[in-house]
């Protein structure tokens, strides 16, 4: 490691050394970092008690994979299914971009007449992006569709570097430069995937590759970017915990260290051990611009960060709207059910059918009381989503009666309580449907035949006897 002069920062007001150049480490034997990492026992956090300070870019952003690593865990999409849901992303995010990108596969008929038709809509946002391997012929795909980025695979860990593509760390630096290059040599920016990174050597490989790929791009005067791929969902958030799994330190290195600029930065995570949502959020607080996701969290095994729950965490993080229209994530899953076959886990937030659905009785009495104890936000109005009662054994006479005034439409002066006769007779025959044995929530079309038996005035003189 070779330690640059030390200059006054006027961001920081103290002395600093100017610039850090790490020299590759090309080792004989790949570092699988065994400690953390025993493929027999849970992996494990370890800490160093190292704190980096929270950083928040100017301006943060989502990008989408939807069309690329998504559609990798799903039955291929139609050029329908993806013109539509980009016309839907396009309107999520709003005319300022908050869903800046979409990537997409370049390698079929379909995929290219996909890039096409979503191309010909002349969208600023979400701006079309490609994927490819780092192959130099791949490059003609991204030329041939007339796009100005691409994704490239450059795996970072020596899983993938030693036992994926037996090559030595400097060979597949090497391998990766030159494509890098040929890629600056047609005028298209490269975003470099660091596949892997939260089990990828740091010091030895990753900061001098990103420092090598940060040179080119002020020599070519194109911004490379780097996507830090937590492939396998390792990355965790917790204060002082040591690298490779740290999010904050990666974030904190490739700014710091390896002088990317935020904005050619970009976070990519999965889910395997439930922390892409919170991953994702911190790398924003923490000097990246952008985070990609998909759909519903689509992806690969346990998928990646979901696309709805990003926009969630931007409003609640920066608390500007600035023409993001939240009712389209309601669309976006019911196409998704209705158009794709795609079932949709019904307690999943903001689009499972049940997000906001509540069945025990004391939580009912308090929605009837006033809506705001019980549901986390205005789902009507930001997701077109009313509040919910299901029927069942634990509803109570509360439920029972919010269910009656949700799901007849009856006026807030007219609304029955759960003192009402009826309701009472409704609730006496529900127990008893569940003294039978029965297992499942009481259907509407078997709540309205009761409420017609029991509340006949609420239906004028369409009842039943």
């Amino acid at each position: 490691m070779r330690i640059g002069e030390i200059k006054f920062n006027k961001k920081t007001n103290t002395l600093e050394e100017e610039y850090y150049r790490y020299e590759l480490q090309d080792v004989g034997e790949p570092n699988l970092f065994r400690e953390i990492y025993n493929y027999s026992d849970v992996p494990k956090v370890v800490f160093n008690h190292r704190i980096v300070p929270m950083n928040p870019p100017d301006d943060i952003w989502i990008t989408d994979t939807t069309f690329r690593d998504g559609q990798q865990s799903l039955p291929p999409f139609t050029v329908k299914q993806i013109t539509d849901l980009y016309d839907m992303l396009h309107k999520l995010g709003g005319p300022s971009g908050l869903i800046r990108q979409c990537e997409f596969f370049l390698y079929t008929d379909k995929d290219k007449e996909a890039v096409q038709k979503c191309l010909a809509k002349g969208y600023k946002f979400p701006h079309i992006t490609g994927w490819i391997r780092p192959v130099k012929d791949d490059f003609k795909l991204v030329k041939e569709m007339g796009l100005k980025e691409t994704g490239i695979l450059t795996s970072a860990s020596d899983y993938h570097i030693f036992l994926k593509l037996k090559k030595s760390r400097k060979q597949a630096m090497d391998m990766y430069l030159g494509i890098v290059k040929a890629a600056l040599d047609m005028g298209i920016v490269p975003r470099c995937h660091l596949e892997d990174i939260t089990r990828a050597d740091f010091y030895g490989f990753v900061v001098p590759f990103v420092q090598e790929l940060m040179e080119l791009s002020k020599e070519a005067k194109i911004p490379i970017k780097i996507r830090a791929c937590d492939t396998m969902g390792y990355g965790v958030t917790y204060p002082g915990v040591a690298l490779p799994r740290s999010v904050k330190g990666i974030i904190y290195g490739l700014v710091n260290l390896a002088d990317v600029p935020p904005a050619q930065l970009e976070w990519h995570g999965h889910n395997d051990f439930h922390h892409g949502l919170i991953n994702a959020t911190t790398s924003w607080l923490y000097g990246c611009c952008a985070v990609n996701g998909a759909l519903l969290g689509i992806g690969e095994r346990t998928g990646n960060t979901p696309i709805e729950a990003l926009v969630m965490e931007y409003l609640a993080l920066r608390g500007v709207k600035d023409g993001i229209d939240t009712t389209v994530i309601t669309d976006i899953a019911e196409y998704f059910e209705k158009e794709i076959g795609y079932e949709i886990p019904h307690n999943q937030p903001f689009v499972g059918r049940s997000f906001n659905t509540t069945s025990a009785g004391i939580h009912a009495d308090g929605l009837m009381k006033d809506e705001e104890i019980y549901n986390v936000f205005n789902t009507e109005k930001i997701l077109k989503k009313k509040v919910a009662v299901a029927i069942n054994d634990k509803s109570g006479v509360a439920g029972i009666a919010k269910w009656l005034n949700l799901n007849l439409n009856i006026k807030k002066d007219d609304e029955v309580g759960k003192d009402n006769p009826g309701v009472m007779k409704i609730k006496e025959w529900v127990d008893s449907e569940f003294a039978k044995g029965r297992t499942t929530s009481i259907s509407k079309q078997e709540m309205v035949r009761k409420a017609k038996k029991f509340l006949p005035d609420l239906f004028g003189s369409d009842t039943e006897d």
